[in-house]
């Protein structure tokens, strides 16, 4: 075992403690020792110099309790962007403070006027104000310190390699198939009236002749998965009712119930919870319980329909229902890194000053929000989403990307997003 990274102090703090296991346990893979005493020899001198260690500002925000609302000075260190920018350090930026305030959403328990869906709005964020979000620079930090630490103390730190993990919310499984008379005869009417005359012949053929739905996109993904060795996970929304948000096929159909369990034979299943289930803490029992029925298996882990994620709310509710792991933090309006960092991390509850056992793992790549809501072609999506990548690649960092079966399959608003997914997973094929 190699030797610690020694970190001096005058003072300890949970925050303090949690960044330190964060960026030296479990993105370095590193002991590191915390000591308050200034004779003892240290790579890092946290807060107040010390003769030979590398010198870190302090900003003051690891000592305090709760939500202070402050300004946040920007500057750049070896090219990189910062928060809480000091000139004078050897980083001349307080880098523990800055991965605790992107990490944790500090940000986000600020007041602020919610968007349609009641959620945090992206353009609120420092990030986003400084056009940082498609950069993961929390994961830039911490591979500028490992460098620091091997070039100036002689450690020979080398991070996990960069990883990929393909993920799909299963929000409608099917365009026109298994939704019985009423719901098909209503958006025949509903497509008739707006002229959509393509949609109504597809809906009839699918419907009377049994011709492909262009939603069920399920076989070709599935020929990838096998053929590049992949194990996705699938966030399945198992609402119970449909409604304007909610529009999956009921979970207690056969048909929906056979192919849930094909997504648990092709990888691991988690819940998508239905538009309401935060505010109706009973409709999330429910749900899981039927997907948990469905393949026979407990299920904990989350990603949050329409990304509707609300804090400290939402966490506290799913680590109150068992979920230990959870895959929304992202932005349902923009690609990019909400906390950041592609990397995982351990919620911390700021208003109770503690590390939850809830294992957050960021997402930053949405198709639905690329091609809605910032209206970018396929090419121009994938593009994007390369550039982040090259990040996390440098970084050492991993990708997380969520995809739905519409935008695989043979809608025709989507033209081009399949061929282009195709040539993406065969390029990161693990095998």
């Amino acid at each position: 075992m190699s030797n610690p990274v020694v970190i001096y102090s005058p003072q300890s703090s949970t925050r303090l403690l949690y960044i330190l296991d964060w960026v030296f346990n479990i993105r370095m893979g590193i002991e590191y020792k915390l000591t308050h005493q200034r004779e003892e020899i240290a790579h890092l001198a946290y807060g107040e110099k010390i003769a030979d260690a590398i010198y870190i500002p302090d900003a003051q925000l690891l000592w305090q309790k709760g939500i202070n609302q402050h300004n946040v000075n920007t500057g750049n260190w070896n090219n990189t962007p910062t928060l809480y920018a000091v000139a004078n350090g050897d980083i001349q930026f307080d880098i523990f403070s800055a991965i605790f305030f992107l990490i944790t959403r500090y940000e986000e328990y600020y007041n602020y006027t919610p968007d349609k869906h009641e959620r945090y709005p992206h353009t609120d964020s420092i990030l986003t104000k400084n056009n940082w979000l498609e950069r993961p620079l929390v994961d830039e930090w911490v591979e500028a310190l490992r460098r620091l630490l091997n070039e100036k103390c002689g450690f020979d730190i080398n991070l996990k390699s960069f990883s990929f993990l393909p993920t799909y919310d299963i929000d409608i499984a099917w365009s026109y198939k298994h939704k019985g008379i009423i719901r098909n005869t209503g958006g025949l009417l509903k497509d008739a009236a707006n002229l959509k005359l393509g949609a109504v012949a597809k809906r009839l053929s699918v419907n009377i002749i049994n011709a492909e739905d262009p939603y069920f996109s399920f076989p070709f993904m599935y020929s990838l998965h096998n053929l590049y060795k992949y194990k996705p996970l699938f966030f399945v929304l198992a609402a119970l009712k449909t409604d304007t948000y909610d529009k999956n096929i009921n979970p207690n159909h056969k048909a929906m119930q056979k192919l849930i369990r094909s997504f648990a034979e092709q990888g691991t299943v988690g819940i998508h919870p239905s538009y309401n289930s935060g505010k109706n803490n009973q409709l999330f029992k429910d749900e899981k319980a039927v997907l948990e029925k469905t393949i026979d298996k407990s299920i904990n882990i989350s990603r949050q329909h329409f990304i509707r994620l609300f804090l400290p709310r939402t966490y506290r509710q799913l680590i109150a229902d068992g979920i230990t792991d959870d895959y929304s933090m992202g932005y349902g309006t923009h690609i990019g890194f909400r906390a950041g960092t592609g990397s995982s991390f351990y919620w911390y509850d700021i208003e109770n000053e503690k590390q939850t056992d809830l294992k957050i793992h960021p997402f930053c790549f949405m198709d639905s929000t690329a091609h809605y809501d910032m209206k970018l072609s396929a090419a121009e999506a994938f593009t994007r989403l390369e550039k982040m990548e090259l990040f996390l690649h440098g970084t050492n960092s991993r990708l997380i990307t969520v995809f739905h079966n519409f935008s695989l399959g043979t809608d025709k608003e989507w033209n081009g997003w399949n061929e282009l997914y195709a040539q993406y997973l065969e390029r990161h094929s693990p095998v």
